[in-house]
Protein backbone atom coordinates (compact mmCIF):
# COMPACT_ATOMS: atom_id res chain seq x y z
CA UNK A 1 0.00 0.00 0.00
CA UNK A 2 1.61 3.42 -0.59
CA UNK A 3 2.46 5.78 1.88
CA UNK A 4 -0.22 8.25 2.52
CA UNK A 5 0.80 11.59 3.28
CA UNK A 6 -2.53 12.70 6.29
CA UNK A 7 -1.36 11.83 9.70
CA UNK A 8 -3.78 10.24 11.67
CA UNK A 9 -4.01 10.97 15.87
CA UNK A 10 -5.99 7.68 17.39
CA UNK A 11 -7.16 8.53 20.65
CA UNK A 12 -9.26 5.43 22.51
CA UNK A 13 -8.95 4.12 25.97
CA UNK A 14 -10.05 0.61 25.12
CA UNK A 15 -6.45 -1.58 24.27
CA UNK A 16 -7.85 -3.85 22.14
CA UNK A 17 -10.14 -1.17 20.13
CA UNK A 18 -6.96 1.06 20.19
CA UNK A 19 -5.03 -1.79 18.38
CA UNK A 20 -7.82 -2.56 16.20
CA UNK A 21 -8.07 0.74 14.72
CA UNK A 22 -4.09 1.77 14.23
CA UNK A 23 -2.75 -1.40 13.85
CA UNK A 24 -5.27 -3.23 11.84
CA UNK A 25 -6.82 -0.72 9.92
CA UNK A 26 -4.80 2.73 9.63
CA UNK A 27 -1.25 1.58 9.31
CA UNK A 28 -1.96 -1.37 6.67
CA UNK A 29 -3.13 1.49 4.76
CA UNK A 30 0.05 3.76 4.47
CA UNK A 31 -1.29 6.57 7.24
CA UNK A 32 1.65 7.65 9.87
CA UNK A 33 -0.16 6.90 13.20
CA UNK A 34 0.28 8.70 16.51
CA UNK A 35 -1.72 7.12 19.87
CA UNK A 36 -3.20 8.43 22.72
CA UNK A 37 -5.05 6.20 25.81
CA UNK A 38 -6.34 9.39 27.65
CA UNK A 39 -7.32 12.75 27.25
CA UNK A 40 -4.90 14.99 28.51
CA UNK A 41 -2.21 13.00 26.40
CA UNK A 42 -4.69 12.90 23.36
CA UNK A 43 -4.66 17.06 23.78
CA UNK A 44 -1.05 17.58 23.92
CA UNK A 45 -0.37 14.97 20.85
CA UNK A 46 -2.56 17.18 18.96
CA UNK A 47 -1.31 20.64 19.71
CA UNK A 48 2.03 19.32 19.51
CA UNK A 49 1.48 17.12 15.96
CA UNK A 50 -1.01 18.75 14.37
CA UNK A 51 -2.64 15.68 12.97
CA UNK A 52 -4.81 16.08 10.12
CA UNK A 53 -7.25 13.62 11.37
CA UNK A 54 -8.38 13.18 15.15
CA UNK A 55 -10.36 9.89 16.03
CA UNK A 56 -11.49 10.25 19.80
CA UNK A 57 -13.45 8.03 22.11
CA UNK A 58 -16.31 9.48 23.66
CA UNK A 59 -15.64 8.59 27.39
CA UNK A 60 -11.65 9.09 27.02
CA UNK A 61 -10.23 8.62 30.75
CA UNK A 62 -9.02 12.14 31.84
CA UNK A 63 -10.78 14.07 29.45
CA UNK A 64 -13.67 13.45 26.91
CA UNK A 65 -13.82 13.48 23.87
CA UNK A 66 -16.53 16.93 24.23
CA UNK A 67 -13.47 18.23 26.26
CA UNK A 68 -11.29 17.71 23.64
CA UNK A 69 -13.18 19.26 21.02
CA UNK A 70 -13.73 22.61 23.26
CA UNK A 71 -10.13 22.90 24.03
CA UNK A 72 -9.12 22.06 19.97
CA UNK A 73 -11.76 24.89 18.85
CA UNK A 74 -9.84 27.11 21.55
CA UNK A 75 -6.79 26.88 20.06
CA UNK A 76 -8.05 27.29 16.99
CA UNK A 77 -7.16 23.55 15.21
CA UNK A 78 -7.50 22.91 12.22
CA UNK A 79 -7.59 19.04 12.68
CA UNK A 80 -10.98 16.77 11.61
CA UNK A 81 -12.32 14.85 14.18
CA UNK A 82 -14.03 11.61 13.94
CA UNK A 83 -16.17 10.99 17.32
CA UNK A 84 -16.30 7.37 18.58
CA UNK A 85 -19.65 6.15 21.05
CA UNK A 86 -20.80 3.27 22.98
CA UNK A 87 -23.07 1.83 21.71
CA UNK A 88 -26.34 3.73 23.12
CA UNK A 89 -24.83 7.19 22.98
CA UNK A 90 -26.73 8.23 20.13
CA UNK A 91 -28.00 11.36 21.90
CA UNK A 92 -24.97 13.08 21.96
CA UNK A 93 -24.73 12.97 18.24
CA UNK A 94 -25.84 16.32 18.31
CA UNK A 95 -23.83 17.86 20.64
CA UNK A 96 -20.61 16.36 19.17
CA UNK A 97 -21.43 18.16 15.40
CA UNK A 98 -22.12 21.34 17.28
CA UNK A 99 -18.61 21.18 19.01
CA UNK A 100 -16.81 20.44 15.44
CA UNK A 101 -17.48 16.85 14.85
CA UNK A 102 -16.90 15.71 11.07
CA UNK A 103 -18.44 12.26 11.99
CA UNK A 104 -19.91 10.24 15.08
CA UNK A 105 -19.27 6.31 14.47
CA UNK A 106 -20.71 4.36 17.27
CA UNK A 107 -19.10 0.49 18.53
CA UNK A 108 -18.57 -2.03 18.06
CA UNK A 109 -16.71 -0.58 15.40
CA UNK A 110 -16.77 -2.47 11.91
CA UNK A 111 -13.62 -1.57 9.42
CA UNK A 112 -15.38 -1.00 6.60
CA UNK A 113 -17.53 1.52 8.30
CA UNK A 114 -14.56 3.30 9.84
CA UNK A 115 -13.18 3.60 6.74
CA UNK A 116 -15.70 4.95 4.95
CA UNK A 117 -16.00 7.83 7.64
CA UNK A 118 -12.18 8.29 7.39
CA UNK A 119 -12.54 8.23 3.31
CA UNK A 120 -15.55 11.13 3.98
CA UNK A 121 -13.18 12.87 6.15
CA UNK A 122 -10.16 12.91 3.82
CA UNK A 123 -12.26 13.88 0.82
CA UNK A 124 -13.34 17.26 3.32
CA UNK A 125 -9.87 17.61 4.05
CA UNK A 126 -8.58 17.28 0.36
CA UNK A 127 -11.11 19.69 -0.57
CA UNK A 128 -10.37 22.02 1.62
CA UNK A 129 -6.46 22.29 0.69
CA UNK A 130 -7.35 22.64 -2.82
CA UNK A 131 -9.61 25.62 -1.59
CA UNK A 132 -6.57 26.99 0.35
CA UNK A 133 -4.47 26.86 -2.68
CA UNK A 134 -6.38 27.83 -4.80
CA UNK A 135 -7.11 31.30 -2.74
CA UNK A 136 -3.10 31.15 -2.33
CA UNK A 137 -2.95 31.12 -6.30
CA UNK A 138 -5.83 33.68 -6.67
CA UNK A 139 -3.95 35.98 -3.75
CA UNK A 140 -0.47 35.95 -5.74
CA UNK A 141 -2.00 36.46 -9.47
CA UNK A 142 -3.83 39.50 -7.81
CA UNK A 143 -1.00 40.98 -6.28
CA UNK A 144 1.22 40.02 -9.79
CA UNK A 145 -1.75 42.21 -11.64
CA UNK A 146 -1.53 45.12 -8.90
CA UNK A 147 2.50 44.87 -9.70
CA UNK A 148 2.11 45.00 -13.02
CA UNK A 149 -0.69 48.13 -12.93
CA UNK A 150 1.86 49.45 -10.94
CA UNK A 151 4.38 49.46 -13.25
CA UNK A 152 2.17 50.51 -16.12
CA UNK A 153 0.65 53.66 -14.60
CA UNK A 154 4.38 54.68 -12.96
CA UNK A 155 6.21 54.33 -16.72
CA UNK A 156 3.11 56.21 -17.93
CA UNK A 157 3.59 58.67 -15.93
CA UNK A 158 7.56 59.28 -16.72
CA UNK A 159 6.17 59.29 -20.50
CA UNK A 160 3.92 62.03 -19.71
CA UNK A 161 6.92 64.03 -17.60
CA UNK A 162 9.63 63.27 -20.77
CA UNK A 163 7.25 65.36 -22.99
CA UNK A 164 6.50 67.97 -20.36
CA UNK A 165 9.38 68.58 -17.98
CA UNK A 166 11.76 70.72 -19.74
CA UNK A 167 14.03 70.99 -16.57
CA UNK A 168 16.57 68.41 -17.11
CA UNK A 169 17.61 68.58 -13.44
CA UNK A 170 13.37 68.37 -12.25
CA UNK A 171 13.24 65.23 -15.14
CA UNK A 172 16.10 63.41 -13.91
CA UNK A 173 14.75 63.33 -10.11
CA UNK A 174 11.38 62.14 -11.87
CA UNK A 175 12.97 59.41 -13.55
CA UNK A 176 14.53 58.16 -10.48
CA UNK A 177 11.53 58.52 -8.75
CA UNK A 178 9.99 56.30 -11.27
CA UNK A 179 12.97 54.00 -11.34
CA UNK A 180 12.54 53.14 -7.62
CA UNK A 181 9.22 52.58 -7.57
CA UNK A 182 9.07 50.24 -10.55
CA UNK A 183 12.20 48.19 -9.24
CA UNK A 184 10.69 48.22 -5.65
CA UNK A 185 14.10 49.88 -4.70
CA UNK A 186 15.16 52.19 -1.47
CA UNK A 187 17.76 54.17 -3.10
CA UNK A 188 18.85 55.16 -7.06
CA UNK A 189 21.48 57.58 -8.49
CA UNK A 190 21.81 58.48 -12.61
CA UNK A 191 25.53 59.10 -14.02
CA UNK A 192 25.92 60.60 -17.52
CA UNK A 193 28.83 60.95 -19.48
CA UNK A 194 30.66 64.14 -19.48
CA UNK A 195 30.43 66.24 -22.26
CA UNK A 196 33.66 66.32 -24.47
CA UNK A 197 34.60 63.18 -24.44
CA UNK A 198 37.04 62.73 -21.08
CA UNK A 199 35.21 59.46 -20.31
CA UNK A 200 34.09 60.30 -17.60
CA UNK A 201 30.96 59.43 -15.64
CA UNK A 202 29.25 62.49 -13.92
CA UNK A 203 26.33 62.21 -11.05
CA UNK A 204 23.73 63.93 -11.95
CA UNK A 205 20.93 62.49 -10.03
CA UNK A 206 20.22 60.81 -6.63
CA UNK A 207 17.48 59.44 -4.39
CA UNK A 208 18.15 58.38 -0.53
CA UNK A 209 21.42 58.06 -0.83
CA UNK A 210 23.71 59.04 2.05
CA UNK A 211 26.12 61.49 1.85
CA UNK A 212 29.29 59.60 1.20
CA UNK A 213 33.47 61.55 0.97
CA UNK A 214 33.59 62.91 -2.36
CA UNK A 215 30.27 62.20 -3.49
CA UNK A 216 29.04 65.22 -4.80
CA UNK A 217 26.07 66.01 -7.64
CA UNK A 218 27.46 67.31 -11.08
CA UNK A 219 30.99 65.63 -10.04
CA UNK A 220 32.75 62.86 -11.49
CA UNK A 221 32.38 59.05 -9.49
CA UNK A 222 32.91 56.09 -9.64
CA UNK A 223 30.52 53.80 -8.19
CA UNK A 224 32.96 50.48 -9.78
CA UNK A 225 29.45 49.03 -11.46
CA UNK A 226 28.75 51.51 -14.16
CA UNK A 227 31.96 51.89 -15.89
CA UNK A 228 31.73 48.34 -16.28
CA UNK A 229 28.65 48.99 -18.14
CA UNK A 230 29.44 51.87 -20.64
CA UNK A 231 32.14 48.96 -22.01
CA UNK A 232 29.74 46.53 -22.22
CA UNK A 233 26.41 48.28 -22.94
CA UNK A 234 24.48 45.52 -20.77
CA UNK A 235 22.55 45.80 -18.12
CA UNK A 236 23.46 43.81 -14.77
CA UNK A 237 21.97 42.84 -11.54
CA UNK A 238 24.11 42.05 -8.77
CA UNK A 239 24.68 41.37 -5.41
CA UNK A 240 26.72 40.39 -2.36
CA UNK A 241 30.15 39.53 -2.30
CA UNK A 242 31.03 41.42 -5.83
CA UNK A 243 29.17 44.37 -5.07
CA UNK A 244 30.53 44.90 -1.44
CA UNK A 245 34.20 45.71 -3.14
CA UNK A 246 32.83 48.25 -5.52
CA UNK A 247 32.06 52.14 -3.99
CA UNK A 248 28.27 51.01 -4.73
CA UNK A 249 28.63 48.39 -2.10
CA UNK A 250 29.01 51.37 0.55
CA UNK A 251 25.41 52.73 -0.50
CA UNK A 252 23.81 48.93 -1.30
CA UNK A 253 23.98 45.52 -1.10
CA UNK A 254 22.32 44.67 -4.06
CA UNK A 255 21.71 46.49 -6.92
CA UNK A 256 20.45 46.31 -10.75
CA UNK A 257 22.12 48.58 -13.55
CA UNK A 258 21.30 49.60 -16.75
CA UNK A 259 22.65 51.42 -19.41
CA UNK A 260 20.78 54.94 -21.19
CA UNK A 261 22.02 54.58 -24.82
CA UNK A 262 20.81 56.47 -27.74
CA UNK A 263 20.75 54.06 -30.41
CA UNK A 264 24.19 52.04 -29.84
CA UNK A 265 25.99 54.95 -27.96
CA UNK A 266 26.24 54.92 -23.68
CA UNK A 267 24.86 58.17 -22.66
CA UNK A 268 25.44 57.14 -19.11
CA UNK A 269 24.02 55.06 -16.36
CA UNK A 270 20.97 54.30 -14.01
CA UNK A 271 21.18 52.28 -11.23
CA UNK A 272 18.58 51.13 -8.45
CA UNK A 273 19.33 49.42 -5.08
CA UNK A 274 18.54 47.55 -1.80
CA UNK A 275 20.12 48.56 1.34
CA UNK A 276 19.13 45.21 3.03
CA UNK A 277 20.40 43.09 0.05
CA UNK A 278 17.10 41.32 -1.15
CA UNK A 279 18.56 40.11 -4.81
CA UNK A 280 16.82 41.95 -8.13
CA UNK A 281 15.47 39.47 -10.56
CA UNK A 282 15.64 39.42 -15.19
CA UNK A 283 11.95 41.54 -14.72
CA UNK A 284 13.00 44.68 -12.39
CA UNK A 285 16.16 44.98 -14.66
CA UNK A 286 13.95 45.04 -17.66
CA UNK A 287 11.43 47.31 -15.81
CA UNK A 288 14.83 49.38 -14.91
CA UNK A 289 15.73 49.51 -18.77
CA UNK A 290 12.20 50.80 -19.91
CA UNK A 291 12.56 53.64 -17.14
CA UNK A 292 15.92 53.81 -19.13
CA UNK A 293 14.73 54.32 -22.35
CA UNK A 294 12.65 57.58 -21.91
CA UNK A 295 15.74 59.28 -19.82
CA UNK A 296 17.53 58.77 -23.46
CA UNK A 297 14.51 60.30 -25.49
CA UNK A 298 14.39 63.16 -22.89
CA UNK A 299 18.18 63.88 -22.93
CA UNK A 300 18.16 63.28 -26.70
CA UNK A 301 14.89 65.56 -26.61
CA UNK A 302 16.37 67.95 -24.37
CA UNK A 303 19.83 68.75 -26.06
CA UNK A 304 18.14 68.65 -29.64
CA UNK A 305 15.68 71.57 -28.34
CA UNK A 306 19.06 73.31 -26.59
CA UNK A 307 20.93 73.39 -29.42
CA UNK A 308 18.04 74.39 -31.56
CA UNK A 309 17.33 77.17 -29.33
CA UNK A 310 21.22 78.89 -29.04
CA UNK A 311 21.52 78.77 -32.71
CA UNK A 312 17.90 80.54 -33.08
CA UNK A 313 19.51 82.95 -30.54
CA UNK A 314 22.70 83.51 -32.27
CA UNK A 315 21.00 84.03 -35.75
CA UNK A 316 18.33 86.47 -34.50
CA UNK A 317 21.12 88.57 -32.81
CA UNK A 318 22.90 88.92 -36.28
CA UNK A 319 19.54 89.53 -37.84
CA UNK A 320 18.62 92.54 -35.52
CA UNK A 321 22.55 93.79 -35.57
CA UNK A 322 22.48 93.81 -39.32
CA UNK A 323 18.78 95.14 -39.92
CA UNK A 324 20.31 98.37 -37.35
CA UNK A 325 23.60 98.64 -39.35
CA UNK A 326 23.06 98.60 -42.79
CA UNK A 327 27.05 98.47 -44.05
CA UNK A 328 28.22 96.34 -46.35
CA UNK A 329 29.99 94.06 -43.93
CA UNK A 330 26.40 93.58 -42.39
CA UNK A 331 25.06 92.71 -46.00
CA UNK A 332 27.72 89.92 -46.51
CA UNK A 333 27.40 88.48 -42.41
CA UNK A 334 23.31 88.67 -43.48
CA UNK A 335 24.28 86.61 -46.62
CA UNK A 336 25.99 83.95 -44.57
CA UNK A 337 23.48 83.94 -42.41
CA UNK A 338 21.00 83.04 -44.98
CA UNK A 339 22.97 79.63 -45.68
CA UNK A 340 23.04 78.68 -42.51
CA UNK A 341 19.07 79.18 -42.03
CA UNK A 342 19.00 77.20 -45.12
CA UNK A 343 20.97 74.37 -43.45
CA UNK A 344 19.20 74.61 -40.50
CA UNK A 345 15.81 74.22 -41.74
CA UNK A 346 17.22 71.06 -44.09
CA UNK A 347 18.27 69.52 -41.03
CA UNK A 348 15.00 70.26 -39.07
CA UNK A 349 13.16 68.12 -41.63
CA UNK A 350 15.34 65.48 -41.18
CA UNK A 351 14.35 65.41 -37.78
CA UNK A 352 10.78 65.64 -38.60
CA UNK A 353 11.05 62.61 -40.59
CA UNK A 354 11.93 60.82 -37.76
CA UNK A 355 15.97 60.49 -38.60
CA UNK A 356 17.15 61.07 -35.86
CA UNK A 357 14.80 59.31 -33.15
CA UNK A 358 10.91 59.55 -31.88
CA UNK A 359 9.24 62.98 -30.93
CA UNK A 360 5.94 63.80 -29.06
CA UNK A 361 3.09 65.29 -31.36
CA UNK A 362 3.86 68.26 -28.77
CA UNK A 363 7.85 68.35 -29.85
CA UNK A 364 6.98 68.11 -33.42
CA UNK A 365 4.16 70.87 -33.50
CA UNK A 366 7.17 72.98 -31.79
CA UNK A 367 9.49 71.95 -34.71
CA UNK A 368 7.08 72.73 -37.38
CA UNK A 369 6.81 76.41 -35.48
CA UNK A 370 10.76 76.61 -35.45
CA UNK A 371 10.87 75.77 -39.40
CA UNK A 372 8.13 77.97 -40.45
CA UNK A 373 10.04 80.98 -38.72
CA UNK A 374 13.77 80.15 -39.57
CA UNK A 375 11.90 80.19 -43.34
CA UNK A 376 10.68 83.31 -42.98
CA UNK A 377 13.86 85.13 -41.35
CA UNK A 378 15.41 82.92 -44.49
CA UNK A 379 13.43 85.22 -47.22
CA UNK A 380 14.04 88.49 -45.20
CA UNK A 381 17.56 88.01 -45.42
CA UNK A 382 17.77 86.82 -49.15
CA UNK A 383 15.43 90.08 -49.70
CA UNK A 384 17.50 92.59 -47.92
CA UNK A 385 20.55 90.79 -49.44
CA UNK A 386 19.04 91.31 -53.29
CA UNK A 387 19.72 94.90 -54.99
CA UNK A 388 16.45 96.81 -55.79
CA UNK A 389 16.35 96.03 -59.70
CA UNK A 390 16.73 91.83 -58.99
CA UNK A 391 13.56 92.47 -56.47
CA UNK A 392 11.80 94.54 -58.90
Amino acid sequence: MPKQTEKILVAEGEADVLDLIAQQVLVPLGYPVATAQNGPTALQNALKLQPDIIIAALDLPGLSAFDLLTALRSQKSASLVIVLGPKGSENHMLQAFRLGAKDFLLKPLREAELVTALDRALDELRLRRDREQLAHKLTAANQQLEKRLKELTTLFSIGKAVTAITDLNQLFARLLEGALLVTESDVGWLLLMEEGGSGRLILRATKNVPALAGLKLNQPWDDGLSSLLVLSGEGIHIAGEPLAKMAAGQIAKAAVAVPVKAKDQVMGVLVAGHKAGRPFTDRDQAMLSAVADYASIAMVNARLFQELETRARALQKSYDDLARGGSPEMAARLKEIGGWLLQLRTSLDAVLRGEVGPLTHRQAEALRLITDRLESARRAADSLTTPPTARS
